[in-house]
């Protein structure tokens, strides 16, 4: 039977600038794993793998491009459990997200808050598990 500690999410994004969002998810936590380019524009992210610290999957994501397999700018929510939901949500805001819900104390248990990144993608920050 699979918990909830046993689950490994890839959620798949695509960005208008994807180096505009490499420097927002650096800032935010994420690592780097791969990034592939167009060989003929740089700029350009055909496929990309960042890792969220500590395990549990990570992002995949590319730039907004005709035929690309996701087509989903701004149009994204994700939550992630972190251990200082508080210090994660100051750096996304910090590097340039706008406040949702401010971080509080949820009446289900932890405490939680979202922003919205430069694009548009919802994301929350919070430490409550579920088990």
């Amino acid at each position: 039977m699979t918990t909830a500690a046993d689950v490994r999410l890839w959620h798949t994004l695509s960005f208008r600038d994807a180096d505009a969002m490499i420097a927002w998810l650096t800032e935010v936590g994420f690592t780097e794993h791969a990034t592939y380019r167009d060989e003929t524009d740089l700029s350009v992210v055909v496929h990309a793998e960042w890792l969220w610290p500590g395990g549990g999957g990570g992002l995949m994501f590319g730039s907004a491009r005709p035929g690309a397999a996701v087509d989903n700018v701004g149009g994204s929510a994700a939550y992630l459990v972190v251990d200082d939901p508080d210090a994660v949500f100051d750096r996304a805001v910090a590097a340039g997200a706008s406040v949702e819900r401010p971080m509080v104390d949820q009446e289900y248990g932890g405490r939680g808050g979202s922003v919205a990144d430069p694009e548009g993608n919802h994301w929350s920050f919070g430490d409550y598990q579920p088990r």
